[in-house]
């Protein structure tokens, strides 16, 4: 294998090509299948005398609509589209190695059980909650300003957890634990405090459903070591290969969607290190 790859295929057939106990971790966030299609629209606003939003002091904006990147997030049966791509997640795992499955509270009761089965219930690790707080609120019900993302091992006695690679976060009332402890941070627990990829960021792809590199950064430090190779076959805006480049891990990205294809080759267009399949 070259020292990356991305493919821009089918992920069932990609994953059925590669050899058993090859890839250290994967990191995946599958379509939510929330029903309908998942959209963002690239805007460019500019002054005016008359526009179509007012800011700040009362002065006027007009807003140019650039273009837009969309998915259907639509499956009849969404755990028989998942369950022969987790079967071979499984089987190309190294003995010690970890899947993270990054979904939202419409499906995540549903693909526990169903991850239960393939990996077993012991080697479920953790539900760790990634909080946000961004966006519309709803008056119908509690907003759900949260997505899931399960940790299984596929050895729950063997796995790879770099306790010491990890970022540390400020501690809510640092005068009660000391200047050292205060200064020094403390590790986070299973809830996640961390914001969406901003939409005026230096992250920015315009990729619908692009999530932020602190969160891919924190799992693959965590979980593999440098030099592993770090699997995600719902590629995406291709931030897990970001992540990966940035802490000397080797990746194989897959994705079949040519708005996909489209923001990878922009984002890792001066890269000579990757290989590109069709």
């Amino acid at each position: 294998m070259s020292f990356n790859q991305i493919y821009f295929a089918d992920n069932l057939s990609v994953l059925r090509t590669l050899p058993a106990e090859s890839v250290n971790l994967i990191y995946i966030d599958p379509p939510f299948n929330t029903g309908h299609k998942q959209v963002r629209h690239q805007l460019k606003t500019e002054s005016a005398v008359e526009g179509d939003r007012v800011g700040f002091a009362g002065k006027h904006y007009q807003t140019h609509k650039l273009g837009s990147m969309a998915y259907d997030d639509i499956f009849d049966d969404f755990l028989a589209f998942l369950e022969p791509r987790l079967r071979e997640a499984w089987r190309v795992l190294t003995p010690n190695g970890s899947l993270y499955f990054h979904i939202d509270y419409r499906e995540v009761h549903y693909c526990k059980i169903l991850l239960d089965q393939i990996f077993g219930r012991d080697s479920f690790l953790n539900e760790i909650i990634w909080a946000y707080d961004y966006g519309a609120r709803t008056r119908k019900k509690w907003p759900a300003k949260h997505d899931n993302i399960l940790w299984y091992a596929k050895n729950s006695e063997d796995y790879v957890f770099n306790y010491e690679e990890i970022d540390r976060i400020p501690y809510m009332a640092p005068g009660l634990v000391g200047p050292e402890k205060a200064a020094r941070g403390k590790t986070p627990t299973d809830t996640w405090w961390h914001t969406i990829v901003a939409t005026n960021g230096q992250e920015k792809t315009g990729y619908p459903t692009q999530k932020p590199m602190g969160i891919l950064r924190r799992i693959i430090l965590a979980s593999s070591r440098p030099g592993d190779t770090v699997l995600d076959f719902f590629a995406g805006s291709g931030t897990t290969g970001a992540a990966c480049l940035e802490c000397g891990r080797r990746f194989i990205l897959i994705d079949n969607n040519p708005q996909a294809l489209e923001t990878m080759s922009r984002r890792f267009q001066a890269n000579p290190e990757i290989e590109w399949i069709q």
